[in-house]
Order: C-alpha cells, then structure tokens, then sequence
C-alpha cells in the first residue's frame, strides 16, 4: 500500500460523501462536479473516478428544484453536465421503477423527461460548464474524456492517479 492507494480511498470516500447533492458546501473542494438528471450516470461515474483518484461530487437536477448556490462558485471548467436521449432515459426509469416496485408519478413519461432535460441544459449553459452526452457510453471513456478534458485546460488533479497504464 502506497500513497497512490491512500490517494484513491480519500477520493472514493470524497465521491460517496458528496453524492447526489449531499454536502455542497464541499462542492468547491472537487476536482470535478458532475451535474444532471436522474439517471444519468452521475453515482457510477463518481465512483469510477474516485477510484482513479479523483475528488468528485455529483448533483442531480430536476424539476422546480433549484440546484445548491455553491454551484455558481466552482469553477466551470470543471462542471461536466450530463444527458442523453428521452427515449434512453425514459426506459432507465421505468426499469428502476420496476425493478424497485414502485411508481413515481411523471417520472418516466417522455414530456417530463424533455422538460427536464431543456432545464438541465440551460443550466449547463448559465453555468458553461462541458456537456457530455451518456447515451450509449461506458463509464471508462467518458471518464477519459473528463480526464483529457482537465488536462488540455491545464486543471490539475492533483489527487489522480494511473491506474493500470489508463
């Protein structure tokens, strides 16, 4: 165990303690926030990228919620926004729904998902953040493309790590 290995936990436990918009006043302090509607991969892109060493911490949006002032005080440069397609997103949601046994109302019908995704975008716009599309990509390459991202508008991560020549 080395320092690389110290590195990584500090960052996995980072991810799990800002996921899902828990402990904004912590925003500041990530190396990247990852922004988007429900099921867009923020957790599990979270955690990828705490295990490759990065600070992260992820807010959902969604309707009539505003999202955490301390949003608007990070820098954009390091926001990713998240989306994908209505049609990808609604049958996510009804297989979660299903599979959890429940039923939220709106949550996966097709107008609420693009009311909700036009709202996510225009935030991502206000704020300039990167838009990364999710639809029909691994966790690894969009997680690359972050990384790349970072690293060509000289952001450093100072807490990443290589992991396994990536």
């Amino acid at each position: 165990m080395d320092e690389a290995y110290y590195r990584r936990i500090r960052a996995m436990e980072f991810a799990v303690n800002h996921d899902d918009g828990q402990r904004p006043d912590g925003l500041i302090l990530a190396d990247v926030v990852l922004i988007g509607a429900s099921r867009t991969s923020k957790t599990p892109l979270s955690i990828y990228l705490g295990y490759r060493g990065v600070r992260v911490a992820n807010i959902p949006l969604a309707l009539e919620i505003e999202p955490p002032p301390e949003l608007f005080d990070v820098d954009p440069r390091r926001i990713f926004g998240l989306v994908t397609t209505p049609e990808i997103l609604m049958k996510i949601r009804t297989d979660r729904m299903s599979e959890m046994g429940t039923n939220v109302p709106g949550y996966a019908e097709y107008g609420y998902i693009v009311r909700e995704l036009e709202e996510s975008r225009a935030l991502m716009r206000q704020l300039g953040c990167v838009v990364i599309s999710t639809a029909n990509r691994s966790i690894e390459g969009m997680a690359q493309d972050i990384l790349h991202y970072l690293e060509d508008a000289g952001l450093s991560v100072d807490s990443a790590v290589n992991i396994g020549g990536q």
